[in-house]
């Protein structure tokens, strides 16, 4: 992943900058918020921000929002009093990094970023013929469509071929079609130039320039207007790109895939995609089957997600059982490997015994209560806080505990710390007892439950 600091760098700055290296992180730097942005606009990019807390922390999210800049930024300082960490929380900030640097914090805020892998669990011949095909097919420069239902994996698939084609050491870049407005989609895919609408008030370097000698990934790509699929196609035919107010076109080198989860052919006739396009990112077509028609991966992604979600909720790894497995094999997984992922890390949560038994498996549109299952992790942490920690759980109102689930307290009591820390994911993962990681992990499968989960700066309401 790429990081970008903002600030001095000296001292435990230095220090970060040195852990994130070490981590795998490619690192630049910039002294001002100004320098920092010219290299955003310039097709630098980046993954992360992390800022001194001393710079204007504001004035950079506000110069973000204005010029459609999205990245997560994360505030540092030396300062580890609550209203510090208040104070670049309310500024926009997701986090608060206090220094000197702990190594495994760093790591946690980098790997909650870089989440995705190259990686590809597969055990199914039918999932063993799409990856041979992509082998095959990853040297090569030619355009590439990946089509598959929703959640089986097309964008993992994306960065597998990006990993194994000769553009590997270059840049991957993503833009999904489908959360970018109509009206901004083609200045975020071409750029624009100073003034040449209402809010650029600096030029900007687009997706495709952004990801020149790399790959650019166009998610959802059947979600992009007509008008827009006109100039998409002449950028692919010409290999150069006109910046939105610009006068003189600028050559690109990119390798294209593009994703869908509809059926372009039916798109094509129902006069939703142009046709022309469509044959010109269809030179290959790695068609992902749906995770019901590759039943031995689901044994496989199974095991994965147990040891994954095990290690970062700092569980003891239990085996599957053979009815928990039957359970599993037999769902027919509308939701594919998203849906699977979510259903194994709630067993990981739920599990009591010495393996992940059939009634740890809450499977979509089932009505079923949860297991009295042994307390989570985070409850031994919490036992073990001081009276500091255990005075404000307390004061959270989470007494009337009998009669429910394990896993509705434990909710309510995340969710209650983290209003209390408006929003703030390390005070409220010190207050619980837990680690940042695991805090994220929570947040994110009550995200997938429709759960509302606060945001940073969100405070407690009365």
């Amino acid at each position: 992943m790429r990081l970008l600091i903002l600030g001095a760098l000296e001292g435990h700055l230095t220090a970060a900058s040195q852990i994130a290296l070490a981590r795998g992180a490619k690192v630049s730097h910039a002294d001002t918020i100004e320098k920092g942005l010219q290299a955003l606009r310039s097709g630098q990019g980046a993954d992360l921000v992390m800022i001194d807390v001393r710079l204007p922390i504001a004035r950079l999210m506000e110069s973000l929002k204005a010029e459609r800049i999205t990245i997560p930024v994360v505030a540092c300082g030396i300062n580890t009093d609550a209203e510090t960490a208040v104070r670049a929380i309310k500024a926009g900030a997701k986090e608060y990094v206090p220094l000197p640097p702990d190594a495994d914090l760093i790591a946690a805020v980098l790997e909650a970023v870089a989440e995705e892998s190259n990686a590809v669990i597969f055990k199914d011949v039918a999932m063993a013929q799409v990856i041979k095909l992509a082998d095959q097919v990853a040297p090569s420069d030619a355009s590439i469509l990946i089509t598959g239902e929703s959640g089986t994996g097309k964008e993992v698939m994306a960065r597998y071929l990006h990993s194994k084609s000769r553009r590997a050491d270059q840049k991957f870049v993503a833009l999904n079609c489908a959360a970018i407005p109509e009206n901004l989609l083609e200045s975020e895919l071409f750029g624009h130039e100073k003034g040449a609408f209402t809010g650029a008030i600096a030029r900007r370097v687009g997706k495709f320039e952004e990801a020149n000698g790399g790959t650019l990934l166009l998610d959802e790509i059947s979600e992009m207007d007509p008008r827009l699929q006109a100039k998409l196609l002449r950028v692919i035919q010409e290999r150069e790109i006109d910046r939105v107010g610009g006068s003189t076109p600028v050559k690109v080198n990119v390798r294209l895939i593009a994703t869908s989860n509809r059926n372009l052919e039916e798109e094509v006739k129902n006069g939703n995609f142009r046709e022309d396009l469509y044959f010109r990112l269809n030179v290959f077509n790695l068609a992902l089957p749906p995770l019901r028609k590759r039943p031995q991966d689901i044994h496989a992604l199974a095991e994965h997600f147990v040891k994954k979600y095990s290690e970062a909720n700092g569980i003891d790894i239990k085996p599957l059982s053979a009815k928990a497995l039957t359970r599993l094999q037999g769902h027919h997984w509308r939701g594919n490997v998203r849906e699977l992922e979510n259903t194994l890390h709630r067993a990981v949560l739920l599990a009591s015994g010495d393996e992940i038994g059939p009634e740890a498996i809450l499977l979509t549109g089932e009505q079923q209560n949860a297991p009295a299952a042994a307390a989570p992790s985070f409850q031994a942490g919490a036992e073990g806080a001081d009276d500091d920690t255990r005075s404000t759980v307390e004061a959270l109102g989470l007494g009337k505990m009998v009669g429910r689930t394990v896993a509705d307290v434990e909710r309510d009591l995340i969710i209650d710390t983290l209003k209390h820390c408006l929003g703030n994911r390390t005070h409220a993962a010190n207050i619980l007892g837990i680690s940042i990681r695991t805090l994220r992990n929570k947040l994110r499968q009550y995200s997938d439950e429709g759960v509302p989960v606060p945001m940073p700066g969100e405070a407690e309401t009365a």
